[in-house]
């Protein structure tokens, strides 16, 4: 196990060592089993059992099946950037509601609002973007086509 710098988000994240390294396994391999993570970082496969849910009842993190939208029939992926001229927070949420956003946050830059989206084909996508500019408050949108994914991880949380 690694120790973490004073400061570092890890460090101030407000659980200890022995979690981040129960985390850690557990983004290396999802399906990894208490035993194998208990023997790993010194634990009972009870008392990681415990913390795993500890941490997920938390909202520290969560475990789930991430997919290539590609390969399910989604040809369509984007990031829409956003301008707002009103309640940041409600607009935000409005859009987060939408079922094809799959990632949304306010920001502070060029756009209001980023909003990574997944749709079926463009078709779908314009719908989309012609619902997200219906919302009230929305001032404009800019969408980023993905044209090729180089890279998607989501291994730096304990770091």
């Amino acid at each position: 196990m690694t120790s973490q710098p004073a400061g570092s988000p890890a460090a101030n994240s407000g659980i200890d060592a022995v979690s981040k390294a129960i985390i850690e396994q557990l983004q290396e391999d999802g399906r990894r089993s208490y035993a194998a993570i208990g023997k790993a970082v010194g634990l009972s496969e009870a008392a990681v059992r415990q913390r795993v849910q500890k941490l997920m009842d938390g909202g520290i993190m969560q475990i789930v099946a991430v997919t290539d939208p590609m390969q399910l029939g989604f040809s369509r992926q984007a990031m829409l950037g956003v301008k707002a001229e009103a309640d940041l927070l409600a607009v935000s949420d409005e859009i987060a509601a939408i079922p094809q956003v799959d990632y949304c946050l306010v920001t502070a830059g060029s756009f209001d609002i980023l909003a990574e989206v997944v749709c079926e084909n463009d078709h779908d996508l314009m719908l989309l973007v012609n619902q997200i500019r219906s919302i009230p408050g929305v001032r404009s949108t800019e969408t980023f086509m993905y044209l090729s994914l180089r890279k998607q991880e989501y291994n730096w949380g304990t770091r």
